[in-house]
């Protein structure tokens, strides 16, 4: 299975309201999540960092384009940006992918 990493900034005095969002998440997102085969899904936070871990049971090309291709994404995307901020990777149009440099299984 392979697995995705990804991070962001809260914005300033935000994370209350970030948290609150995530606790009433959309069902049709979270229908989503799954469709683009993603499972065992966490967002941790430090600061006003976050740091976003997946699993990928279809691949993380097929997440990243399912997501992409996503107008629910998109419009979870839109709402978002007002408490957090994510550069999206130009080439995928996902989160940026974090570089996996140690893994123990």
């Amino acid at each position: 299975m392979e697995r995705y990493a990804w991070k962001a900034v809260i914005k300033e005095g935000c994370k209350a309201e970030y948290v609150r969002r995530h606790d009433e998440i959309w069902p049709e997102l979270v229908d989503l999540l799954k469709e683009a085969g993603i499972c065992n899904y966490s967002i941790w936070n430090v600061g006003n960092e976050l740091f976003g871990y997946y699993e990928c049971e279809k691949g993380v090309d097929f997440a990243a384009k399912t997501q992409a291709d996503s107008p629910i994404v998109d419009k979870w995307n839109e709402y978002m940006k007002d408490v957090m901020i994510m550069e999206m990777d130009p080439e995928t149009g996902a989160q940026p992918k974090l570089e996996e440099v140690f893994r123990l299984d």
